[in-house]
């Protein structure tokens, strides 16, 4: 199957197109793939992005299935990725799939031992899940860094624990302890591990839908325009 991958949910704005198939021993192959870095601005890149790299292989017309990432990640990131893959999913009339990027990240380094993907989500917390040789150990979490380190700790044991994403200089810096993981402080998902994602994803279970672990940051306006500041008690 012929499948194109969108993510902006973190550092990156990232199209790429991939053959492959479910479950196959060989890896998805990549027909065309553009990455730019980059924490803002996705809305101004990822239709150039996805133009080229469909081009690249071949057109739109062949792509069966396509992957986006839903988070956890930037509020505003998330809804362009989204936006964009539902929009060319309606125009192709094809299946679009939700991809956690934290599932991503972990799939984006060796599966051996305890792999920890942990994104910085700012306010002393990180979004964190915890895999072992692969397997999810749990859900997906907002966790202050002490817990991150605690949980960490307990499922490594004695066995030096892989930590990946932006979390993962963010933890070894606060703890001193965790200085001997294995750091990859990946600023997205590899392509590669998001293709491969969206090929096992069952479009049925993975819908395309944000996922957030916290509130936005932002909050309404407590007053509406015009209105007069209220008196001080």
């Amino acid at each position: 199957m012929k499948i194109m991958v969108i993510d902006t949910a973190l550092g990156a704005c990232a199209a790429g197109v991939f053959e492959g198939a479910a479950g196959a021993a060989v890896p998805p192959q990549p027909l065309g793939v553009r990455v730019a870095f980059m924490t803002k601005g996705h809305q101004e890149r990822l239709g150039g992005l996805a133009r080229d790299a469909a081009a690249e292989a071949g057109g739109f017309e062949g792509i069966g299935r396509i992957g986006v990432t839903v988070g956890p990640g930037s509020f505003t990131g998330l809804r362009v990725g989204l936006a964009f893959a539902l929009g060319l999913g309606a125009t192709l009339d094809r299946p679009v799939v939700g991809i956690s990027t934290l599932d991503a990240l972990a799939a984006s380094v060796p599966a051996e031992g305890l792999v920890a993907a942990v994104i910085d989500a700012r306010r002393g917390q990180v979004y964190a899940r915890l895999f072992r040789d692969g397997v999810a150990l749990g859900e997906a979490e907002a966790l202050s860094l002490e817990a991150a380190r605690d949980r960490i700790q307990a499922e490594a044991g004695d066995a030096r624990p892989v930590l990946v994403g932006s979390g993962a200089e963010v933890l070894a810096e606060a703890f001193p302890e965790l200085t001997s993981a294995a750091l990859h402080p990946l600023p997205a998902p590899a392509p590669e591990a998001l293709a491969a994602l969206a090929l096992a994803a069952d479009p049925t279970t993975a819908p395309p839908q944000p996922l957030y672990l916290r509130a936005p940051d932002a909050t309404p306006p407590s007053r509406l325009p015009g209105q007069p500041r209220p008196s001080a008690a």
